[in-house]
């Protein structure tokens, strides 16, 4: 079972991704043009052209997960459109956007940490 939690840390790919790619295309996009490592536990996010679905790549420490979520009305409410936008999405507005909202006009709380 995949469960996206406030620890992970979420990668987007900013630009719209060929959705035949499977695992390894995926995995070398994130290599190549996104410059990290895919074997990090980390989850990576990608959409397609017409924001009719998403994939997320996540390796366990035992194989990759691809998960692809193709909605069956409409499309992405909100994607990311600059670096700072999609190096601060959280899991709960990854959480929102899979279901078609708008993460910020969410108004969701900061996560709990420890001081």
């Amino acid at each position: 079972m995949l469960q996206i939690t406030p620890q992970h840390k979420l990668h987007v790919a900013m630009q719209p991704t060929d959705f035949r790619c499977g695992i390894d295309s995926l995995r070398a996009i994130c290599q190549q043009q996104l410059q990290l490592d895919p074997f990090s536990g980390n989850l990576f996010i990608f959409c397609n052209k017409h924001k009719t679905a998403v994939k997320i790549l996540i390796y366990d420490g035992n194989g990759f997960w691809l998960c692809h979520k193709r909605f069956s009305q409409g499309k992405l409410k909100w994607w990311p459109n600059n670096s700072t936008e999609a190096n601060n999405i959280r899991a709960i507005e990854l959480v929102i956007m899979l279901q078609q909202g708008h993460p910020f006009d969410a108004k969701m709380p900061l996560e709990w940490r420890q001081l």
